[in-house]
């Protein structure tokens, strides 16, 4: 009898829990799909004004970018980023496990991340280092590049790249430094414009260090290498 009662009394909050499972599952469901669909849209919608350049242009009163297509770059930008970012863009799913075990071995010195993880994180997410942000990171990255096209992948990130203060994407970096349009672009400026993304508020294209010229120098035979031995492949335009 006293189970009977005591069973009766915790009902109600039996079913308030079966409630409450129920529209979590949902919610998560829902957050999932939206994410899903949001992703989707941007393998062919260009992404709007990210998060970084909203506090930029708010810091600095408003920001230089213009949207070019890939195909209305020289091709050799695409190459020396990819030179000087993430040699192995094209071989790997998002993470590069050989720079990855490479910096494990250095005692966690440097850092190992790819062209997707960085366009996950501006286009997606926020700057700095939580552990929120990186496991954010870690489950978006796979989801861009099941979704998207290596190309895209680039071309995303041409466009959103910071080349110095305010100055967001190849179009404006190239009006900025060199007063020419992207598509007229050498292996030269596009080596040095690469050289510099590290740390673009420190660097200068039209005005580089000796080191941003050796770096620079590297990046442009980086580039060359690559477009010999098919690691520029995935993202090649049809005209190069």
């Amino acid at each position: 009898m006293r189970a009977a009662l005591t069973a009766r009394a915790f009902a109600p909050f039996q079913q308030l829990g079966r409630w409450l499972r129920r529209w979590i599952t949902r919610l998560v469901l829902l957050v999932i799909a939206l994410v899903f669909a949001i992703v989707l849209a941007h393998s062919v919608i260009n992404p709007t004004i990210t998060h970084y350049m909203t506090v930029e242009g708010r810091r600095l009163g408003g920001i230089d970018r213009i949207w070019v297509p890939i195909e209305d770059v020289a091709p050799v930008m695409a190459r020396s980023i990819v030179a000087a970012e993430d040699a192995n863009f094209c071989t790997h799913w998002g993470f590069d496990m050989r720079a990855i075990r490479a910096v494990i071995e250095q005692g966690g010195a440097g850092g190992a991340s790819t062209i997707s993880q960085q366009v996950v994180k501006n286009v997606y997410l926020w700057q700095g280092r939580s552990w929120i942000r990186k496991a954010l990171e870690a489950v978006l990255t796979p989801l861009v590049e099941a979704l998207w096209s290596k190309q895209r992948i680039i071309e995303v990130y041409m466009n959103i790249a910071e080349f110095d203060e305010g100055v967001f994407g190849v179009e404006a970096a190239a009006r900025h430094y060199f007063n020419i349009g992207p598509e007229a672009l050498t292996a030269r400026q596009a080596a040095r414009l690469a050289a510099i993304l590290p740390a673009p508020k420190m660097r200068s294209a039209a005005n580089p260090s000796s080191r941003t010229q050796r770096r620079a120098a590297q990046i442009m035979d980086g580039a060359a290498t690559i477009r010999v031995d098919g690691r520029a492949e995935c993202f090649a335009v049809n005209s190069d």
